[in-house]
């Protein structure tokens, strides 16, 4: 099933997305390109991409440029393997239409189970509880996706918290997997639901941001800030970690499935932490100056990265300029420069 993932996604980029994305104007260049060089474009690709002040310097001399202006060639070169604003709406979309998908799968799913009114009966008759179709449906899709996602994340947008993500990726892949087998599935059922529902909303601000509809990005994204953090720093411990750590243990006793699982659950809840974090001060940034603050979590380098690590007094004044990745392709984070950036 990732498998079928992986070519859905790439069939929905194609046919779906992409027809969208040109039909809303979204803008298929990338950032602005490095002057073509030939000494610079073997070192870049030989030996090293990020050059060190000692390499710089013999550059510099080499070519009779300032460091600064070499930086920013090396800068741009790396910006130039990024993606596309129509890459990136394309990911988007197919992300948005899964989890769309999941989540209303979900809702139907458990407004019918009595495990979502009453916690207490995700333990009722454990270990002996019949898995139900839907129910398995419901896991197997959920676990073949971040399995795609967990391999994908090599060949997509690369970003600053690759580490961050990977180690989400594979703590939901186990998790997934653990309450599958030792059919811990009913609370898992309402783990799965909660997560993703601030998703929808992410990708649906990230699609707004990439189209330049300022005001509907800036909405969403507080949306989506609000419903982050009270599905992540509120209900879900209040109401999954509650059930886990006490309810099941009251149920049922200790036994060493309790304690793996809860240990992958509340390394969950640090990562929420991280993020929520984070999200908190793009949005604090967002109501005190007016806009949406760049996220840390940006794919591609801001105009004054590394030069702070050649000293001052070395950089001639006169070759300040920009580097042409501001504005709406200038990152692909939560939200940049008034508009929604990126995810989860």
């Amino acid at each position: 099933i990732s498998l079928v993932f992986f070519f859905h996604s790439s069939v929905s980029h194609r046919f779906i997305a992409k027809p969208c994305a040109l039909g809303l104007k979204v803008q298929a260049n990338g950032p602005q390109k490095a002057q073509p060089n030939a000494i610079l474009e073997k070192v870049f690709t030989a030996i090293t991409k990020h050059p060190d002040e000692k390499r710089l310097e013999g550059l510099s001399k080499q070519l009779d440029w300032d460091v600064r202006s070499i930086q920013r060639w090396f800068r741009q070169r790396r910006n130039q393997e990024k993606p596309s604003t129509l890459t990136k709406f394309c990911e988007s979309m197919w992300r948005f239409t899964f989890y769309l998908y999941i989540f209303t799968y979900g809702v139907r799913f458990l407004k019918k189970t009595p495990w979502l009114w009453n916690t207490r009966q995700c333990w009722n008759g454990y270990p002996y509880q019949p898995l139900m179709p839907d129910l398995h449906y419901y896991y197997i899709v959920e676990l073949s996706f971040y399995w795609s996602l967990m391999f994908s994340q090599f060949i997509d947008i690369k970003r600053k918290d690759f580490g961050i993500m990977f180690t989400h990726h594979i703590v939901t892949v186990t998790l997934i997997t653990f309450s599958y087998v030792t059919n811990l599935t009913r609370v898992g059922t309402l783990t799965l639901c909660l997560h993703d529902a601030a998703d929808v909303v992410l990708e649906a601000a990230k699609m707004a941001n990439y189209c330049k509809c300022q005001k509907l990005s800036d909405l969403l994204f507080l949306t989506f800030a609000i419903v982050f953090i009270v599905s992540r720093l509120g209900i879900y411990p209040l109401w999954i970690l509650n059930t886990t750590l006490f309810e099941l243990y009251e149920a049922l006793g200790n036994f060493p499935a309790l304690w793996v699982f809860n240990m992958l659950l509340v390394i969950l809840q640090i990562l929420h932490c991280f993020w929520s974090y984070l999200i908190i001060k793009a949005a604090y940034k967002a109501i005190s100056k007016g806009k949406v603050a760049k996220d840390d979590r940006s794919d591609i380098e801001s105009s004054s990265d590394e030069e702070e690590t050649v000293p001052r007094s070395k950089i001639p004044h006169s070759t300040i300029t920009t580097n042409g990745t501001g504005g709406s392709n200038g990152t692909n984070g939560y939200l940049t420069g008034g508009t929604c950036s990126e995810e989860h």
